[in-house]
C-alpha cells in the first residue's frame, strides 16, 4: 500500500526539478553536489540545530 505522499510524488514526477543544496565553506557558499565523496559523507553526519530566540 502506497502512502498518499508517495502517490502525489509519482503523479507529479514530470513537474519536479532538481534542488541544489548549498552550505557555507570557509566564508562562502558552495553547492554540496560539488563535494568529493569524503566531504559529502561528512556533510551528512553534521548535527543541525536551531538557535533559541532571546528577546
Amino acid at each position: 500500500m502506497k502512502t498518499k505522499t508517495l502517490k502525489i510524488l509519482e503523479e507529479n514526477q514530470t513537474k519536479r526539478s532538481k534542488c541544489l543544496v548549498y552550505t557555507r565553506v570557509m566564508g562562502y557558499h558552495r553547492p554540496v553536489e560539488s563535494f568529493n565523496i569524503g566531504k559529502k559523507g561528512e556533510h551528512q553526519q553534521r548535527t543541525h540545530f536551531e538557535e533559541a530566540v532571546i528577546c
